[in-house]
């Protein structure tokens, strides 16, 4: 079983930056993609990030390109989610998601994913 615990979130304001952190406890997931998803209130939850395994391979929902970086420090057991220039539209509940078994996926499906954090919010203002 992987458990994920997500924290970091908070009120920021726009142009601003915040440190997501998503660390596994139960067993690790080191061995398997981790992404970020996030619910904007009144929308539906979106893809926002992944990371490979090993580190190598990344993605990107186009809407953050340049301004999240996802990276993971698996000695630590966590995946973390760096944002910078923050914007009103970034609000939203943020969780981070687990693969459990390794091979070809699509990366930003939700059903992908067996193992799922609680969320931490983000709230940017204008």
């Amino acid at each position: 079983q992987v458990q994920l615990v997500e924290s970091g979130g908070g009120l920021v304001q726009a142009g601003g930056s915040l440190r997501l952190s998503c660390t596994a406890s139960g067993r690790t997931f080191n061995g398997y993609t981790v992404a970020w998803f996030r619910q904007a209130p009144g929308k539906e939850r979106e893809f926002v990030t992944a990371i490979s395994s090993s580190g190598l391979s990344t993605f990107y929902v186009a809407s953050v390109k340049g301004r999240f970086t996802i990276s993971r420090d698996n000695a630590k057991n966590t995946v973390y989610l760096q944002m910078n220039s923050l914007k009103p539209e970034d609000t939203a509940v943020y969780y981070c998601a687990s693969r459990t078994v390794t091979g070809t996926y699509n990366y930003n499906k939700e059903n992908e994913y067996a193992y799922w954090g609680q969320g931490t919010q983000v709230t940017v203002s204008s």
